[in-house]
């Protein structure tokens, strides 16, 4: 991985956490707000890493990341925050989670498969 700035990658970010920060202030619902969001996250997360490095591999990148994903989702269902006694933490809480919800891997799944699509396109150009 090599670093390289992207104007391109800036803009997706930008826009993904804007999206996200309506979703979280406006979207008060069973799918827009905790199945959207979390497929947006897995986006969000590839083109924050973007910004500032090109990969060698994109995929694997992308593999990464969604292993990520599913790693906080799993401290999720073994209650990592209360484990690690980070429940009055309010950051802890939100990066970290409370709820295990199987809904969040396939919406982690369905954002990987943006970002294998993007990356198809891209490589075809």
């Amino acid at each position: 991985m090599k670093f390289k700035f992207s104007v391109k990658y800036l803009s997706v970010f930008a826009g993904i956490l804007l999206t996200e920060v309506l979703i979280a202030l406006f979207a008060n619902d069973q799918i827009v707000r905790p199945f959207v969001g979390d497929l947006l996250v897995v986006l969000l997360m590839y083109a924050f890493v973007r910004v500032f490095f090109e990969p060698r591999n994109p995929i694997v990148l992308a593999v990464c990341l969604l292993v990520f994903a599913y790693l906080v989702e799993l401290g999720q269902y073994f209650d990592l925050v209360s484990r690690l006694n980070l429940v009055n933490s309010e950051i802890a809480t939100l990066i970290i989670g409370t709820s295990f919800d199987w809904r969040d891997l396939l919406a982690y799944s369905i954002g990987f498969m943006l970002i294998l699509a993007e990356i198809r396109q891209e490589r075809a150009k």
